[in-house]
């Protein structure tokens, strides 16, 4: 049974120190002291602040595109419309500029609207894409050249890759799988902070032995601005999360961690996922299926290393988010169709 013991803040909240040593990939695509004309499409939410915050210390000139409804960083020329329509994105017409960033798009016709508008980037364009566009598999991990799913409903990534490749714009892709931190606002790691933060038993897919993969959002904004220096970026699709996978059961004693629990006080209550969707986000917050990728790939390439494991990593988004604020009445009723309570 969960303990009755108040939640505190794990004591590496208050004094935390994270370096990231990163080697220099041995050819550049342009000088380091270059200033780049940047798009960024979004850039006030959760990948695109720690985005914006790297490219600004960079010196970049940055160009945010959003609807304005969340406040703005200094320095970046903000520019305010709809992105899923033609008026909204009038106001990129006959704009260029060196690299678009393009987080948000979903669709084929998303990223190609922009494209319509502003023309070619001259040096990138810079996409976020998924893990989610893969296909099962009975191989793991998944590495770039893994069969993806046409039926996924991350399909219009897939497409929108192959379609900046036809195209011949010079783009970079990352894949990630879940992403976490600070400013999450898909319910991944507070879904599980709720339940051990309110003393609520957790759902648990059959024995919880199943594999998932998260990736901290500051370590695929440092990979992506990483690429931008890196000539054999160029066209390239990477891979980007955490260096190991994690089971469920592993996650949930982590999460614990973060929240100043310990594991051995949160009560575990398994459930049989064979009903669900496999790859259903619901109820339960995580693909319900192996989930992990091979990041050999854009560690080689942009001598990239991902500076959180998931321990710090968890303890970062509880420490420097949730903490500060927390679901107040969060809503458990979905897991009264897993376990019943």
């Amino acid at each position: 049974m969960i303990g009755k013991e108040r939640c505190l803040r794990p004591p590496s909240c208050r004094a935390k120190g994270l370096q990231l040593l990163i080697e220099r990939a041995s050819i550049c695509a342009f000088d380091d002291s270059a200033v780049l004309k940047i798009l960024i499409m979004g850039g006030t939410r959760f990948v695109g602040k720690p985005l914006v915050t790297r490219l600004q210390a960079q010196g970049h000139a940055l160009t945010l595109f959003t609807r304005g409804r969340h406040s703005l960083p200094d320095g970046v020329e903000h520019l305010s419309g709809d992105r899923t329509t033609t008026e909204g994105l009038s106001r990129l017409q006959g704009r260029s500029f060196d690299v678009i960033v393009d987080s948000s798009g979903r669709k084929l016709e998303d990223s190609q609207r922009v494209v319509a508008c502003t023309g070619e980037p001259k040096h990138r364009f810079l996409y976020v894409s998924s893990a989610g566009v893969y296909a099962d598999s009975e191989h793991w991990p998944l590495n770039e050249e893994s069969a993806t799913d046409p039926n996924s409903r991350h399909a219009g990534k897939a497409q929108t890759e192959s379609w900046l490749l036809q195209q011949g714009i010079p783009f970079t892709s990352f894949r990630p799988t879940y992403i976490y931190g600070p400013g999450n606002y898909n319910p991944i790691e507070r879904w599980f902070f709720d339940r051990i933060v309110h003393n609520r038993p957790v759902p648990l897919p059959r024995d919880g032995t199943t594999i998932t993969q998260l990736g901290h959002v500051v370590d695929l904004a440092d990979a992506m601005v990483r690429s931008l220096e890196v000539e054999t970026a160029t066209n390239r699709i990477y891979n980007c999360s955490s260096k190991r996978g994690i089971t469920f059961r592993g996650l949930i004693a982590a999460a614990a961690r973060a929240c100043g629990k310990d594991p051995n006080t949160v009560e575990l209550r398994s459930f049989d996922p064979s009903g669900l969707n496999p790859k259903a986000r619901k109820a339960f917050p995580l693909r319900l299926s192996h989930f992990l990728t091979d990041i050999t790939r854009v560690e080689r390439e942009l001598a990239w290393q991902p500076r959180f494991d998931l321990e710090t990593g968890l303890e970062d988004s509880y420490c420097n988010d949730y903490s500060l604020k927390p679901t107040a009445e969060p809503d458990f009723s979905a897991d009264q169709s897993l376990i019943g309570v």
